[in-house]
């Protein structure tokens, strides 16, 4: 029951993810805020490669950083961060679909050069905070970031603000 409550809200906040990266146009990769932040381009490919965490986390009871190399990829387009973002989102639904939920209490860990950096901790906690809670924490400052440079931004729960102050009119 837990794998079904996690596969239903996986689908539904990837939709949202979908409709948040189809909403940036390039024009706006380029934004950041302050100096020391990550442009819109880079937070909307970070999103994205968050997706391409769920196998190591769901099936897998240390995430090896060793093993493991970050790509970006090209975010000189948002059309090439949709395209990351919809194969790595496959790759995490297959991860969770395939995963043991009498594995969910498991110790998980992440670790690097020999020693444990991040954990170890119930691995449904590490699900709930690592991946999902952590998708949705980066959402939010996209969202703000677009907003910033003027961009629509679609609605994720509820009408947005410009769709609220149509309903009443």
């Amino acid at each position: 029951m837990i794998k079904q409550a996690f596969l239903g809200e996986f689908q539904h906040e990837a939709e949202n993810t979908r409709k948040l990266l189809s909403m940036i146009p390039d024009s706006a990769l380029e934004y950041r805020p302050q100096p020391h932040l990550w442009s819109v381009g880079e937070l909307a490919s970070h999103i994205a490669e968050v997706y391409n965490w769920y196998e190591d986390t769901f099936n897998s009871d240390v995430f090896n950083m060793d093993n493991y190399k970050y790509d970006k990829g090209d975010i000189s387009k948002a059309s090439n961060i949709v395209e990351k973002f919809e194969a790595n989102q496959k790759m995490a639904l297959n991860a969770i679909e395939k995963s043991d939920e009498s594995q969910y209490m498991n110790p998980w860990s992440m670790s690097a050069d020999g020693k444990i950096f991040f954990g170890p901790m119930p691995k449904i906690q590490v699900i709930r905070g690592f991946l999902y809670n952590h998708l949705y924490h980066h959402r939010g400052e996209l969202i703000s970031h677009l907003r910033a440079t003027g961009n629509k931004v679609p609605s994720l729960y509820g009408p947005n603000y410009e769709e609220s102050q149509q309903i009443g009119q």
